[in-house]
């Protein structure tokens, strides 16, 4: 089990990097569906495994950054949606 939420963690960090590495590019847009949605899972994998380390400060943050992915997601949900 640790290696599996270790995988998840690292994953998740990955999948930010990755995410800020394409937008600071200019390969794709901060407000665009794949870095809202790569930015919502790197988010939850971080808060996973930061959760299963007991470090309580780092997930509560991942918290937080996954609930602004989301609200990020309905935002664009619903500008698509009216268009």
């Amino acid at each position: 089990m640790d290696f599996l939420l270790a995988a998840i963690g690292w994953a998740g960090a990955a999948v930010l990097l990755a995410a800020y590495a394409l937008v600071s590019s200019g390969r794709i847009t901060g407000d665009g569906l794949t870095y809202q949605l790569m930015n919502l899972f790197g988010a939850v994998g971080l808060m996973v495994n930061s959760a299963w380390s007991a470090a309580w400060p780092s997930a509560g943050l991942n918290l937080v950054w996954a609930a602004i992915g989301v609200t990020a997601l309905v935002k664009l949900t619903r500008v698509r949606t009216a268009r």
